[in-house]
């Protein structure tokens, strides 16, 4: 357990298998990543990436190229007459070049090219015959699905053309191995294809073969004992077990040649892989005496051979493959009693190869099983064993065996006298049984207590069943017990273990000792302990890159006079320490063993640091974590012999880390003492003062348990005090260093009683009917028969189009002639179906006996249809609100789809709400109008509003204030707050002071009604004082008013009569017209309800007022006011703990952008807030998101590949079958554009907007198209280029991007409306480099809206999309379907890509969108002659364009059309000249010489900023390739050297999947930037870029400079003007 929890433990012994150390990036073996197939001949010098990888000449001479073209391209298959399927081919293929014929491995290269060219999908999968099939044939299948898995792309959907042939070709797996010895590396193979058939639970195909694997009829192969053991105690299975041995009978009857249950694939074919596995992992490492084979004396074979590789791989991948089934509940139920019966757990752990020195990996795994073997669950019904209960069966269990030993045993009979806290003792129990003869001892293992089969060929081995006896009967320490005493900060042992962390380049190939999230979960401590374990894990990653990043810039040496460790460099995030002290060590809490706190002072000199980095050390904040780093840099000589070899040691070898340590800030002091950012109230705002002097004390609290851990080993071992050795402290950005706190959350979670609602328990454990939660199947007593769905609906014929198939009928509650908004909406049938038995709970999360599915696990049941109803829809007149326009609520101007209005009705039933919403599809507009109308449905109740970004989230917020909902309910918890786009403040203390402001307007207004009845002005003193005012004068008047009226009934009797005419005097319209009595009363009411609602606003407003500390006013409003508080879910994690102590309650959880919020993020929102009496308060559950695009972010991609880390809870549902809502009319894009991605949706379509309005008929000017895929050549013989690993960059595709961006700026498109997008790091640098060269300082481009990855602008869009895909030898991370639609999605009208057309033209995964690009010419059709305010043209009219053939042709265009405009601005600035110069009178005679000396200086630097343009373009028309050559290589090379100097500078680095040790390189552009701006110009640029305008506009050309731009630039000019004079 404590290994899983990754603490280290018993595999921290040996040097691993060779993977101890990490590859230093751009040596050794590199990782082949998804879709790395395709690699250029040339390389950068420094780095070649994919050590696997396939260049583009060597798959063209290729062989398997050649057969491919031959016989199942996707060129030969369109023929009409296709080649014939020749099993030989597949048979040849097999053989010799995927080494069917050969004990090694075949290479990846081989696999990935096969698999590439669609060889499953067009060839093997398409002629695949159950009968005729070869061996061949099958095992070619195996390995390139198992290659799919690998990439991480999608490996079933190959299988979709004939899933009917899917039950044959899973026969044939199972039975491939009957008669048949395979080869090591095909065993593996094997093996890799059950592993990932077991975890594709999703696919109904797949599941239903794979679980009769696992069912029932597996027990044929327990012992005899055993099997009656298990009968006996489950009553149900015998009953099963009795059937299926009389209907075996009865076939056995009625056919002779049937074979017998007991030998069918269902009961042989787990069986036979565990006797397979045991003789493998006694081959690769046998003990000559396995008796005599101690712990400490470890086998001396090689695993380091070839054979001995395979064989280990084997065993870790055997015991992963244990361990997943033992995760899952449908296969574990069955499994494990087979697995405990066969006691592979200790055979393993009793085997030779776990005492290897080189097997590491494989202790790692065995300790992961042995956790899910042993974890408390009742394996048949599912349900979790509390601590209780596991600790009253152990007891039980051990006075069964002791009143055994009692009557039967009398050599243990002082065992049986002797208490169970020493019977449960290891060392006791081996006491006693040593007493036993070894055959004693078997008889008593195999016949009394049946622990094992006597025929077990272990049963032998006195050791064995010595162990089987005490591995039963010792007591095992609880879970929470370990997670409690688990450090939450990584220390050196685990930061740099490649069997934990794995370095970035993991391939996929071997497998890692980490936790897995899949489809379900054993228990609620099960899904937490995973998350908790890769959640710690992953900011462990994080934390080691930076540790790696400030170690190599510190630059330590030991001194040779002083021996002390000295540092010659510096980095931003880290300082020396000058002393360490523990200050304090308090003793341990009852009941604990580490001390209760740890305190330490760190004391650092900040004397030495520039003025902003000392800034940030001096705002350390309570409860930063920092690092305290020990660094003993090794001399030359052991460096030397790190590197023998060619090895190369990991940051941490070769800089001399020693120690990390993790602490956590409580206080910063200055050189006098004094208190540096106080967060406790100790020190008054007016007393505070700027710190003294440089000198920093920061007190911190250590981690207690670690403590604890480091002095048992120092006092054991005898060794350092490893706390009076550190001599560095790092602090990290805060915003990657709230790891600790959503730990310690997740920590929390595991230590209570988790409730979820009863409709939500089961799905979210992966079991149970998926659509349970679904509001149809809650209790009818539950539901909202009738919804006031407010302003929803625009009109009458909008309710009847909202509900297709339904019987609806409108009615008129109103006095208009037609039915007006808002509508109530009553549904006349139930609408919860029927509900099953109360039995079911345990029902669903069983399975049957057989192994088939009946309500239980992964069935992913579809959404039933739902039967027409007859709704009624009735309009009514909303009470009117008041006489002022700030009475009348805003109107909601959406006209919702019909799919829209089935997510808003289901949002406001309680239950579970899925919807799914394609780009552009109003996804926020519908979130909107669920809390617009749940909040007047049930306004009792109170919402929690979840968001993965702060923009989201603010987005939502918004749109939110903008309807009808009350701002003083409203809160929004966060520092994104200060986003938002109001000017009202919804922070905490916001929302306190506007209520306290609200409170005085009121008051005010109270005081202007009591002097005008006369009453003393001091009833608005205060709320309660106004409270008694209402009583006694307001609401008595009204009641007079009301009963005096109702006598009189008169046309002017309201007028006459209505006793607040004075205080409405001030309305903007005529209260009372006096002449419709019904209509006045209704207008009084109307007033009368503003009085309410104000005096209403000051009950709220007097808590605020009787509580007189800010803390409390600000948590009364979180936990009493806000009825809608809106949160990220990080910072649900962050402070899950302060929501708890204040006593947070809500009933609804609302979630946007789930699809991108990791499992547990998505999890601790829904636990803010303590159960009452066990039962969850949670009502509703909307979740809303879209899983066709990417996922949560995860670095690493190990986490990612193997673990799944990056799987969203949205995902899981949706994998799972839970029923949900796909919005299905998308409104942002051209029709044309949407169907790019629209196949990845069912039934996406279009609004009519988006054909009917002008913007999306007219074409893009001077574009003949509004999209195209722009084939990008290589430029000056170079593709891509990686200057620096994974730091991707591809000239040519920059320099074509920011070319055609200048030509769309000179024909008038806004920067704003164009967006440069990318899909790596390296080019989104490069792009920006080459913006700020050629378009930054030039008023006529300036630069786009924005420069961004695909992943970072997800959630955002732009009206012009130009998109640069950067890869030209590998496909890359685009092939991820997710990252495609998401790239695609994001323009509204025009969208350009630059790519390489012949590489992703062959892609399976992209085939379909890249089929629509590739329709059309991949050079680019241009009408230069039009402009943005006069183009006219209709989209579908291509006219006549002219064809660009590369880059040197647009550059060419774009310069002269840029030499144009320059000469047009510089005409007109002569005009301003000249008008300058002839002034009306003598004064302005006199200035004029300098205004036209200063616009020509302004001309002149305008002028020099773009010569390098205009020489480009000079070059160009001259038929040469200047323009983009010379400033592409002095863009390379600046990129290069910016990255050689992050090496040594403290630039902050951006962190990314693939590119995380990799600085930004915008900054080295300086020195060829071009003339600078004469600072002696007077004149201003704006002007005379002003001017230029109205000379274009008057000539009829429309050119729109970027105002933005100009004015930066004129600003950097004043400034640099006055930086000059200074000097």
């Amino acid at each position: 357990m404590a290994r899983f929890a990754g603490a280290g433990g018993r595999g921290s012994r040996g040097g691993g298998r060779g993977r101890g150390r990490r590859p230093h990036p751009g040596r050794g073996k590199l990782q082949a990543g998804p879709g790395a197939a395709i690699v250029d001949q040339e390389q950068s010098a420094s780095y070649r990436p994919m050590g696997a990888a396939l260049t583009i000449q060597e798959i063209a001479a290729d062989k398997l190229t050649n057969i491919a073209e031959q016989n199942w391209s996707t060129a030969v298959r369109s023929k009409a007459k296709s080649p014939a399927f020749k099993p030989s081919v597949v048979d040849q293929i097999y053989t010799t070049e995927l080494n069917g014929d050969q004990d090694t491995a075949p290479k990846l290269k081989r696999v990935m090219l096969l698999e590439i060219s669609q060889y499953l999908e067009n060839y093997l999968w398409p002629n695949f015959d159950e009968e005729t099939a070869t061996y061949e044939h099958v095992m070619s299948i195996i390995l390139m699905v198992n290659e799919k898995f690998r990439e991480n792309v999608p490996a079933w959907d190959g299988f979709t053309q004939r899933v009917d042939a899917l039950p044959g070709f899973f026969n044939r797996v199972t039975t491939l191995k009957t008669g048949r010895q395979l080869r090591q590396h095909e065993k593996v193979s094997y093996l890799m294809f059950a592993i990932n058939a077991f975890q594709s639970l999703e696919n109904s195909a797949v599941r239903a073969r794979v679980l009769k694997l696992a069912s029932l009829p597996l027990w044929h192969a327990l012992s005899e004992g055993r099997l009656q053991l298990e009968l006996h105690a489950h009553e149900q299975l015998d009953k099963a077990w009795r059937r299926l041995a009389k209907r075996d009978a009865k076939a056995a009857q009625a056919d002779p040649a049937h074979v017998p249950a007991a030998k069918q694939p269902e009961a042989v074919f787990l069986p036979d892989m565990l006797n397979e596995f045991l003789q493998v992992l006694d081959d690769v490492a046998p003990a000559s005496d396995p008796e005599a084979m101690q712990e400490d004396t470890p086998p001396a074979s090689d695993l380091t051979t070839a054979q001995n590789k395979q064989k280990l791989l084997y065993c870790e991948r055997f015991v992963e493959f244990l361990t997943d089934l033992l995760s899952q509940l449908p296969t574990r139920r069955f499994i494990r009693t087979l697995l405990e019966d066969r006691a592979i757990l200790i055979k393993c752990r009793m085997s030779a190869l776990f005492h290897h020195s080189q097997a590491r990996l494989f202790v790692q795994l065995v300790d992961l099983f042995q956790f899910y073997m042993m974890f408390p669950i009742d394996d048949h019904t599912g349900d979790p064993v509390n601590d209780e209960d596991v600790t009253a069966a152990h007891y039980e269990k051990v006075q069964q065996v002791q009143r055994l030993f009692f009557k039967h045993v009398h050599k243990l009979r002082d065992l049986a006298l002797a208490n169970c806290g020493s019977v449960e003792k290891r060392d006791t129990l081996r006491k006693y049984l040593n007493l036993l003869e070894p055959q004693e001892l078997k008889f008593l293992v195999t016949q009394q207590l049946r622990l094992v089969s006597e025929d077990d060929p272990w049963a032998d081995r006195t050791d064995f069943l010595m162990e089987v006896m005490v591995s039963t009967y010792e007591r095992r320490s609880f879970q929470t017990e370990v997670i409690n005493e688990l450090p939450l900060y990584p220390t050196e042992s685990i930061l740099w273990d490649e069997n934990q962390v794995p370095d970035v380049h993991y391939t996929g190939q071997t497998c890692l000792a980490l936790p897995k999230l899949n489809l379900q979960f054993l228990t609620f401590h099960d899904y937490l302990l995973r998350n908790f374990n890769l959640f710690r894990l992953e900011a462990t990653y994080e934390i080691r890159e930076d540790i790696s990043d400030v170690i190599g810039r510190v630059g330590a040496y030991r001194d040779e006079d002083t021996d002390k460790v000295e540092f010659r460099g510096w980095a931003r995030m880290a300082s020396p320490i000058e002393e360490f002290t523990v200050i304090e060590v308090r003793k341990p809490n009852v009941g604990e063993n580490k001390p209760a706190d740890v305190t330490a002072d760190i004391v650092i000199n900040t004397a030495s640091m520039r003025g902003d980095i000392r800034s940030e050390w001096d705002e350390t904040k309570q409860h930063d974590v920092l690092f305290l780093l020990t660094i003993r840099p090794p001399d030359q000589a052991e460096l030397a012999l790190m590197q023998q070899d060619g090895a190369e040691p990991h940051p941490a070898e070769k800089f001399g880390l020693a120690y990390v340590r993790g602490c956590e800030v409580m206080e910063v002091k200055d050189e006098e003492g004094g208190l540096m950012n106080d967060f406790t109230g100790r020190v008054r705002r007016e007393d505070w003062h700027p710190p003294n002097g440089f000198r920093r004390t920061v007190t911190v609290a250590m981690d207690t348990a670690q403590y604890q851990m480091d002095i048992n080993h120092m006092q054991a071992a005898k060794g350092e005090d490893l706390y009076g050795t550190f001599n560095l402290v790092m602090r990290r950005k805060p915003k990657e260093n709230n790891f600790k706190a959503v730990l310690e959350s997740i920590r929390d979670l595991m230590n209570e009683d988790t409730v979820m609602p009863d409709w939500l328990h089961d799905i979210f454990l992966g079991y149970g009917d998926p659509a349970q939660a679904k509001y149809t199947h809650m209790p009818a007593d539950q539901l909202l028969q009738t919804i006031d769905f407010k302003d929803t609906f625009l009109d009458a014929a909008h309710v009847k189009e909202s509900f297709p198939g339904n019987e609806v009928t409108v009615q008129n509650g109103t006095e208009l002639a037609e039915p007006q908004r808002p509508f109530k909406v009553t549904f006349a049938q139930p609408l919860a179906e029927a509900q099953p038995d109360s039995k079911s709970a345990k029902k669903r999360r069983k399975k049957s006996a057989g192994g088939e599915e009946t309500e239980n696990g992964v069935a992913a049941a579809a959404e039933p249809v739902q039967p027409s109803q007859t709704l009624i829809a009735e309009s009514y007149t909303p009470p009117d609100p008041g006489p002022y326009p700030q009475d009348k609520p805003p109107e909601n101007p959406v006209r919702f789809t019909p799919v829209q209005v089935e997510a808003i009705k289901s949002g406001v039933q309680p239950g579970l709400t899925m919807v799914v919403g394609p780009p552009g599809t109003g996804k926020t507009d519908t979130a909107v109008q669920i809390m617009h109308v749940l909040y007047h449905n049930c306004p009792g109740q109170r919402t929690l509003l979840i968001t993965h970004s702060n923009q989201a989230l603010n987005d939502l917020f918004e749109k939110i204030l903008e309807r009808d909902v009350p701002a003083r309910y409203l809160l929004r918890l966060g520092m994104g707050e200060q986003e938002l786009a109001t000017e009202m403040d919804f922070s905490r203390v916001g929302r306190v002071n506007a209520m306290l402001a609200r409170r005085l307007e009121l008051l005010a207004e109270v005081e202007k009604l009591a002097r005008q009845f006369g009453v003393a002005e001091d009833v608005a003193y205060t709320c309660e004082t106004a409270a008694h005012f209402w009583l006694l004068h307001v609401l008595s008047r009204w009641e007079k008013f009301l009963a005096q009226a109702q006598k009189k009934k008169t046309s002017d009797c309201i007028k006459d009569l209505f006793p607040f005419k004075a205080y409405f005097a001030d309305a903007p319209e005529t209260l009372f017209a006096g002449a419709d009595y019904e209509a006045d009363l209704e207008k009084a009411r109307g007033c009368w309800r503003h009085l309410r609602t104000m005096f209403q606003e000051l009950e709220e407003c007097r808590a605020f007022e009787l509580l007189k500390g800010q803390a409390d006013r600000v948590n009364y409003l979180m936990t009493k006011q806000a009825k809608i508080v809106a949160m990220t879910c990080t910072h649900a994690a962050l402070k899950r703990r302060e929501f708890l102590q204040l006593g947070l309650k809500y009933d609804n959880l609302l979630m946007e952008e789930s699809a991108q919020i990791l499992e547990i993020e998505t999890f601790i929102p829904m636990l803010l807030q303590r159960q009452e009496d066990g039962y969850s308060r949670l009502k509703r559950v909307i979740l809303i998101g879209d899983h066709h695009q990417l996922p949560p972010v995860v670095k690493n991609m190990a986490f990612q590949k193997y673990s799944h880390l990056d799987q969203s809870l949205f995902t899981r549902f949706i994998r799972l079958g839970t029923p949900y809502i796909q919005l299905n009319a998308q409104g942002r894009a051209r029709p044309s554009i949407s169907k790019l991605y629209n196949w990845r949706y069912q039934a996406l379509g279009d609004l009519p907007s988006v054909s009917e309005q002008e913007r999306f008929r007219k074409g893009n000017a001077g574009l003949a198209y509004d999209y195209q895929f722009i084939d990008t050549p290589d430029f000056e013989g170079r593709g891509e280029t990686v200057p620096v690993p994974y730091f991707f960059q591809n000239l040519a595709e920059a320099e074509y991007v920011v070319t055609l961006y200048q030509y769309m700026r000179l024909l008038g498109y806004p920067a704003g409306k164009i967006s440069m997008l990318t899909t790596y790091n390296g080019q989104k640098a490069l792009l920006k480099d080459v913006v700020e060269r050629r378009c930054a300082h030039h008023p006529a481009f300036g630069v786009p809206h924005k420069i961004a990855t695909v992943d970072k602008y997800q959630g955002q869009q732009n009206d012009y999309i130009l998109l640069s895909l950067v890869r030209t030898r590998a496909v890359g991370h685009i092939r991820d379907v997710r990252r495609l639609v998401v790239a695609l999605s994001r323009a509204r009208l025009g969208l350009y890509i630059f790519g390489r057309a012949e590489l992703f033209a062959n892609c399976y995964e992209l085939s379909p969108a890249m089929k629509q690009l590739l329709a059309r010419p991949q050079q680019l059709h241009l009408h230069p002659s039009e402009r943005v305010a006069s183009c006219q043209r209709n989209l579908k009219t291509l006219g006549k364009p002219i064809i660009i053939p590369g880059l040197p042709e647009l550059a060419g265009l774009v310069g002269q059309m840029a030499a144009q405009w320059e000469a047009r601005a510089q005409q007109q600035a002569m005009h301003v000249n000249t008008d300058a110069e002839t002034p009306d009178d003598g004064s302005d005679a006199a200035a004029g010489p300098e205004t036209a000396s200063a616009t020509d200086a302004a001309t002149t630097s305008e002028a020099g900023a773009t010569t390098a343009d205009r020489e480009d373009a000079t070059a160009t028309a001259a038929g040469t390739s200047r323009a983009p050559g010379s400033t592409a290589s002095s863009v390379t090379q600046d990129s290069t050297d910016a990255q050689e100097e992050a090496k040594t500078s403290d630039a902050d680095q951006e962190a990314t999947h693939g590119s995380d040790a990799v600085a930004g390189i915008s900054g080295a552009i300086e020195a060829d930037r071009g003339p600078a701006v004469d600072a002696n110009a007077d004149a201003s640029l704006s002007d005379v870029v002003a001017d230029a305008r109205a000379s274009e506009a008057a000539a009829g050309v429309s050119i729109e400079p970027d105002i933005t731009s100009m004015d930066a630039m004129e600003n950097r000019r004043q400034k640099k003007k006055k930086r000059t004079a200074t000097s």
